[in-house]
């Protein structure tokens, strides 16, 4: 009989956090630097684009729908990722206020 274990907190980011930094999840500064850096290409950008607009027309095939999942899903883990960058790093954004 098989047995499977659930960790508490373990998700995408925690894991990702300790396979690019140490064992406690910790990113060192020369890779928060590195994650600061990446992100889409413009040829992502232009298919994430072509299928949000055909998504909201009800124009996407499953697998075009599970690929349009799968971009947010990246775009999400990057966000936070990024996020955990910049507290490695102290780097504070400067948050916009509307007029």
């Amino acid at each position: 009989m098989s047995t499977t274990t659930t960790h508490t907190g373990e998700n995408e980011v925690t894991i990702l956090a300790r396979v690019l930094g140490n064992e406690r999840g910790q990113l060192s500064p020369e890779m928060a630097r590195h994650i600061l850096d990446l992100g889409f290409s413009d040829r992502d950008k232009a298919r994430m684009h072509d299928l949000a607009v055909r998504n909201q027309e009800d124009a996407l095939s499953a697998a075009e729908k599970e690929e349009l999942f799968a971009f947010a899903k990246a775009g999400t883990l990057l966000s936070i990722l990024k996020s955990k960058a910049r507290r490695t790093l102290g780097i504070k954004l400067e948050t916009q206020t509307a007029s």
